[in-house]
């Protein structure tokens, strides 16, 4: 996708798949378990990509080292961190759920102190700790007023699912700084985290079915090729492009785009913390995004 399409598409293309995957992801949920649905959406997407990769002669073949890189993007992306999410979709809104994803901002910026060394300026600090203030707030009435345990497991299922996805992007970084390119590497992360979901499925016993429905399969496809090739291939791009400060403004994007959608089809009522909340949440994303801008610069003089 090198040079086929400008920055600002690359940026549109992940900003509204990822706003509306949320949403989408609510039809994956009844007959068939949300771990299946997980394994049968990341097989049919890395066939996708290995089709297209050989399609376009494009080397898919890697030392021993390369794949253990890749075994260890597809376990926290495409098995940790979507297993959680479609978990948690379960008892909770997918417009909240995608607020939530906020906190990777912040967790990234931890990350890369913890395992790069990377300075942490204040206002990095204050960009992060507004993010996380506006999330805690938009869900404060959820933990005050549901204290039954589904809706406290789905906020916990979606914290783990940011903390697993935080830790794909940076171990991602690190992969293609060494050159690992996007297409290929998705594809073998893809399959690896979609057979580790499947050995879970068969250790727990849940069975592969189909729920032989229109919106099932709609949903399943539009998962499968736009949610996780389209989107992914055209933001790992980007990110390659312009790196991961910038390609980063998609998560303040990705929420507006989802509480929209969840407002119109799941009826979401706002109230003032939902919108306070949301509100220092992307403020907090974007200041710390911009920060980073800052910090990569002068770094860079």
């Amino acid at each position: 996708m090198r040079g086929m399409f400008p920055n600002w598409l690359l940026f549109a293309i992940p900003s509204f798949v990822w706003g509306t995957t949320w949403l989408v992801i609510k039809y994956q949920l009844g007959v068939v378990s949300p771990e299946v649905s997980v394994a049968y959406r990341f097989g049919l997407a890395s066939l996708v990509l290995f089709a297209w990769c050989l399609w376009r002669r494009v080397p898919l073949r890697f030392d021993l080292g390369a794949h253990a890189s890749f075994l260890l993007l597809g376990f926290l992306q495409y098995t940790l961190n979507y297993v959680f999410v479609y978990l948690s979709e379960q008892s909770m809104t997918s417009g909240l759920l995608a607020v939530i994803f906020v906190l990777i901002v912040a967790w990234n910026v931890i990350g890369e102190r913890v395992l790069f060394g990377k300075p942490l300026p204040l206002r990095l600090l204050a960009g992060a700790a507004l993010g996380i203030s506006g999330v805690t707030l938009m869900f404060w009435p959820e933990v005050r007023h549901y204290r039954a345990g589904a809706h406290l497991s789905g906020l916990s299922f979606a914290l783990l699912a940011t903390l697993a996805a935080s830790a794909a992007n940076l171990w991602a970084q690190r992969m293609y700084a060494r050159g690992s390119g996007v297409v290929p590497s998705t594809a073998w992360a893809m399959l690896y985290g979609t057979l580790l979901v499947a050995a879970y499925c068969r250790f727990r016993g849940l069975p592969f079915v189909l729920e032989r429905s229109p919106a099932y399969f709609a949903s399943l496809a539009y998962l499968a090729l736009f949610g996780s090739v389209i989107a992914f291939i055209s933001y790992l791009t980007l990110l390659q492009r312009v790196g991961a400060a910038r390609a980063g403004y998609t998560a303040a994007v990705i929420p507006v785009l989802a509480m929209l959608a969840s407002t119109v089809f799941e009826d979401y009522r706002w109230s003032w913390l939902t919108l306070l909340g949301m509100g220092l949440a992307l403020t907090g994303s974007i200041w710390t995004l911009r920060a980073k801008q800052v910090a990569t610069r002068t770094a860079g003089r």
